[in-house]
């Protein structure tokens, strides 16, 4: 018995060596935020530089969502209106892509919602590509009434649910 426990702690104690010797060192607390690691150029650990949260930090602040009206995908004038402002936006940024989510209210059924909600960011996606974004910059997914932004259950919430909403990948 004490050889199998004496065979097993040093089974485990050459484990824990060899572990520590294939890093080469220890992981320091610095390490956590990526210093040290190779290739790592101090922006942020996010995985993207500061120029590009600056550009994203940036779209979030103009592209806005466009909204419809009950059981429709068409584009109204105020939503034309905002579509302009975000296809001038992209034209300008030519290397951000966005994903377009297409939102429905609660009344429906799930999948009419789903339908709806597709043709909604669809729509949205043709008007960008016909005022000069290209297609290959955009894609867009449909979450029916899954996500709305009002909780509500009356008009003013349903009007707020109703939308394409712009998030840039």
């Amino acid at each position: 018995m004490k050889k199998v426990i004496g065979y097993t702690a040093v089974i485990v104690a050459l484990c824990l060596g060899g572990c520590a010797s294939e890093s080469g060192r220890q992981a320091s607390g610095s390490d956590a935020a990526g210093a040290g690691v190779s290739g790592y150029d101090g922006g942020p650990v996010s995985g993207y530089s500061a120029q590009q949260e600056a550009l994203r930090a940036e779209a979030a602040r103009v592209l806005k969502d466009v909204f419809f009206g009950f059981e429709s995908a068409d584009i109204d004038v105020r939503s034309a209106l905002q579509l302009k402002r975000n296809a001038e936006w992209l034209r300008t940024h030519p290397s951000v892509r966005v994903m377009i989510e297409g939102h429905c209210d609660e009344r429906g059924t799930a999948e009419y919602n789903m339908a709806l909600g597709e043709r909604r960011a669809e729509m949205a996606k043709e008007f960008l590509v016909k005022a000069g974004v290209s297609a290959s910059r955009m894609q867009t997914v449909s979450y029916g009434e899954e996500r709305p932004f009002d909780p509500g259950h009356d008009e003013s919430a349903w009007a707020q649910n109703r939308r394409a909403h712009f998030v840039v990948q």
